[in-house]
């Protein structure tokens, strides 16, 4: 009897030892599985860190061509500027010019012309020897526009 006790207690043993190897064995597997699709996760979100990086340095890229346009644009805009506030402070000086010789002519051609009795302004003899005492040469202080700069 005791033989047959110790023999039903090693196939025990085996089937027992045979199970947990395979319980081990499962376990491996799944562990392995379980790194492998981890590895895989893993790669996949570098990849995709790696395509944001493409695209963000393609947006930067695009930033920096559309920002150097549009300094240069301002850049010219800026010296045109310049050169329009230049053009512009010579025109207003001959402006003056003219407007002070209108206002010297205005004021010489006050001596050849007198008013008569009833009020009404009469030429001298001497007024017509003159060219600037005609009133057609008289005339109002020039005007600057803003057309006439362009």
């Amino acid at each position: 009897m005791a033989s047959s006790s110790g023999a039903s207690t090693g196939s025990e043993g085996d089937d027992l030892q045979q199970v947990m190897d395979q319980r081990k064995r499962k376990r491996m597997l799944s562990n392995r599985e379980s790194a492998r699709r981890s590895r895989v996760r893993k790669q996949k979100h570098v990849d995709d860190l790696m395509a944001q990086v493409c695209q963000l340095t393609n947006e930067n890229n695009q930033i920096h061509s559309t920002m150097n346009i549009t300094l240069q644009h301002y850049m010219n805009i800026e010296a045109e500027n310049s050169v329009l506030r230049a053009q512009m402070a010579e025109l207003s000086h001959r402006l003056e010019s003219l407007n002070g010789i209108i206002n010297y002519i205005n004021s010489t051609t006050g001596l050849f012309e007198s008013t008569d009795q009833q009020g009404t302004q009469t030429h001298d003899d001497n007024s017509f020897m003159n060219p600037w005492s005609s009133n057609i040469y008289v005339n109002h202080p020039i005007m600057a526009s803003a057309d006439m700069f362009m």
